[in-house]
């Protein structure tokens, strides 16, 4: 089915190239003038993709690799083309799926029940797990600067932040009470 959606169109325009040369040559005028290309609508079609879904794509895929703390990945292929749109939306799709899985989750939903609402803007602490200014800063710096204080995140993203914490060797010593009892200290 795909060949004949290719071969017809080309089909047809030789046909059309034909058509016009032997016309131009019967009409007596010694030499065909035939145009180098088919008309327009004849020339398969090949597929352009808007650039704005593909940059969606790859603005999500390189927020989460911040967030996580990943490097960003590249695509040499330009915006428009097909291979692109494939290539952000797969990495898109991995990004996020990766980004689900926060390795301490149940740890930090614990803390979270006994600090705030993910939603909690009460100076000086922000977010469901509380985070303080000199936190967010040193962990979250980029977010901080574009979404404002962790009352402003995802729960995803205030544990992926917490989960840095924790990896840069802070554990849950920044949570001391709460982590004692969720048995975590």
């Amino acid at each position: 089915m795909d060949k004949q959606r290719v071969l017809l169109p080309s089909a047809l325009g030789l046909l059309v190239l034909l058509a016009a040369g032997a016309s131009s040559y019967a009409a007596g005028a010694g030499t065909p003038k035939v145009s180098p290309l088919p008309p327009r609508h004849l020339i398969p079609h090949v597929r352009r993709v808007s650039p704005l879904v593909t940059r969606r794509l790859r603005t999500t895929t390189w927020h989460w690799q911040a967030v996580m703390g990943l490097r960003r990945s590249h695509s040499l292929a330009p915006l428009h083309s097909p291979r692109a749109l494939r290539f952000w939306r797969r990495n898109a799709s991995s990004v996020l799926r990766l980004a689900a899985h926060v390795p301490h989750r149940s740890a930090w939903l614990c803390i979270h029940r006994y600090e705030g609402s993910w939603r909690d803007s009460g100076d000086p602490y922000w977010g469901g797990l509380q985070m303080d200014r000199g936190f967010m800063r040193t962990y979250a710096a980029r977010d901080l600067l574009h979404r404002g204080w962790a009352s402003n995140w995802t729960p995803l993203e205030q544990m992926w932040v917490a989960e840095r914490a924790y990896r840069s060797g802070r554990g849950f010593y920044p949570w001391p009470n709460t982590a004692r009892y969720c048995g975590l200290i």
